[in-house]
């Protein structure tokens, strides 16, 4: 663990190295990113208004590179993200907006505890929602080379939020990756699935209203299946073939009815799964963790837990989400 911690300081100081010789040329991007924009149905007052402040973030290409995702194993990930003051601040919580979240848990058929988990593991239930300028943020992960493409799009599609008058660039702090609100949706995400549900006519996804309907109305789009399950932790036989462990979570693959997989899991016949269900086995430690066990820890998962990925590209991620969702099932 802490050779990987070593390497990763080193790359990150040589990679703000090159990053700071090159910050001049920030200006430069800004420019030909102004003219991007203006091709893209941003008029010249929108970007003088949201564009005339924003600067390099060299802070922003450290975190990009140092993700707890990326070094943790899975069970400190996950205790961390799932405790009992965490559970008793997510409770509170409900508490005190108990008929609004239990009405949206009825129209949008997505369960009360998926969505305080969610809030709970990304911004602590509405306490870090982070307070980086999101369109500095932004414009440097798209002037950075790494995942440009990707930023761009966000940040062009930021601009069309305010051009729109959708969201109000006043209030745009946040996450250093250009996330926005309780549960930190990315420009695109807000464009596709938010929903102004107080009727201001401006969506505040700091708001309890409008961020838990968009949440809920995010996941129901998708295709979350409501009491279907998430994962099982499981003990494999050393003889599971290494075709069918995913240690990625770009891509889930060699998913199988349970009933195909059942044999490669220690007493599989004592779980009562759906033969039916489609399923997936997971080893998120290995290739992360120096000198991790190739089949420990490992989790059945079903179609629920990669939707959650689309949420956030990380095994480790949708596991905190699940348990923390089922330890809020225990307490509601």
């Amino acid at each position: 663990m802490k050779v990987v911690k070593i390497l990763i300081l080193i790359i990150v100081t040589f990679f703000n190295s090159s990053l700071y010789s090159s910050e001049p040329s920030f200006d430069s991007w800004l420019e030909s990113f102004k003219i991007h924009a203006l091709k893209n149905n941003i008029s010249e007052k929108t970007f003088n208004k949201t564009m005339s402040n924003v600067v390099f973030l060299p802070k922003v290409i450290e975190y990009d590179l140092f993700q707890p995702e990326f070094y943790e194993d899975t069970k400190t990930y996950i205790s961390k993200r799932t405790s009992k003051l965490k559970i008793i601040k997510g409770i509170n919580l409900y508490k005190q907006n108990k008929n609004f979240i239990n009405s949206i848990d009825k129209k949008f058929s997505i369960e009360k505890e998926l969505l305080l988990a969610l809030m709970g593991i990304e911004t602590n239930f509405g306490t870090y929602v982070g307070k980086m300028d999101i369109l500095s943020s932004l414009s440097t992960l798209s002037f950075n080379k790494r995942r440009s493409a990707f930023f761009t799009k966000e940040l062009i599609t930021i601009l069309q939020l305010v051009e729109n008058d959708i969201i109000d660039h006043r209030i745009l702090y946040g996450s250093w990756a250009g996330a926005f609100g309780n549960f930190q949706f990315m420009p695109t995400t807000i464009k596709n699935y938010a929903i102004d549900h107080d009727g201001d006519n401006i969506i505040n996804l700091k708001s309890i209203e409008d961020s838990f309907a968009s949440a809920a109305n995010y996941l129901n789009k998708i295709g979350w299946k409501k009491k279907q399950p998430c994962y099982y932790e499981v003990k494999l036989v050393d003889a599971v073939p290494l075709k069918f462990l995913n240690t990625s979570a770009k891509k889930i693959h060699s998913k199988k009815k349970f009933e195909h997989l059942r044999k490669y899991i220690i007493d599989g016949n004592n779980y009562d799964i759906d033969n039916n269900l489609i399923t997936a086995i997971i080893t998120p430690d290995k290739n992360i963790i120096l000198d991790s066990n190739n089949l420990k820890p490992a989790y059945i998962v079903f179609e629920n837990y990669e939707l959650i990925l689309k949420w956030n590209r990380s095994l480790r991620f949708a596991l905190a989400v699940c348990t923390l969702k089922d330890k809020f099932k225990n307490e509601l």
